[in-house]
């Protein structure tokens, strides 16, 4: 069976679950401890060199690292339900809400770059919660205005992007709920980020990968 190695509250580990889930695809988990540095122990880092989670490895034995890889591969190789619309233009627009989430918000928050704040410049816990819900606020409102392109109306629901969920709600998703949890914001500011956070609170695959729903969750 293939084997996910993940972290409950890992933001890229939950965008590869809810894919995963949102795919049907069967796979073990295997929890690697963020806070514990098990990323660098020298068994992880032969499996995927960066000392970063999520890890998948295959039916076949192939180890796939980047969640952003990973989920397109699973794209190409489970194409049901599809996870970007056939039009070339909508799965730019979806993409594009999708990358600037992974792109442009998820790395500045990373563990490793608020541990970096804290060890090399000093910064308290009030110094790192404002770094990080500076670029989240900034990417919010952005992503806002993207999805005032989307075409809900006309095909009802309320994704990013129509009546199901795309790319864009999977990387989204993972990055409202650190957003809430990690820093308290509020995103009912945010009309249609609110909307689709409501909407995968009720979507099973988006329950199951949900962080406290995970093995290793506390």
């Amino acid at each position: 069976m293939a084997t996910l190695y993940t972290y409950f509250r890992s933001g890229t580990s939950h965008r590869t679950r809810i894919a995963l889930a949102l795919k049907g695809v069967a796979y073990e988990q295997v929890a690697i401890d963020l806070t514990a540095s098990a990323q660098r122990d020298p068994d992880f880092l032969a499996r995927n060199p960066q000392g970063l989670v999520p890890a998948f490895v295959t039916d076949e034995g192939e180890t796939l690292t980047q969640s952003m890889a990973i989920i397109e591969w699973l794209e190409e190789t489970h194409p049901k339900p599809p996870l970007l619309p056939q039009d070339p233009v909508a799965r730019a627009k979806v993409r594009a809400i999708a990358n600037a989430v992974a792109c442009d918000i998820h790395p500045l928050g990373n563990l490793r770059v608020l541990q970096y704040l804290r060890k090399e410049y000093g910064q308290d816990e009030a110094g790192v919660a404002a770094w990080a819900t500076r670029w989240i606020r900034d990417g919010f409102h952005a992503i806002e205005q993207m999805l005032a392109d989307s075409p809900k109306g006309s095909l009802g629901g309320p994704w990013c992007w129509g009546k199901d969920p795309t790319l864009a709600d999977v990387c989204l998703v993972p990055q409202i709920y650190a957003a809430v949890s990690r820093y308290a914001l509020d995103i009912r500011y945010w009309r249609r980020i609110a909307e689709i956070d409501m909407a995968a609170a009720a979507h099973p695959a988006f329950q199951i990968a949900h962080p406290t729903r995970q093995a290793d969750a506390r």
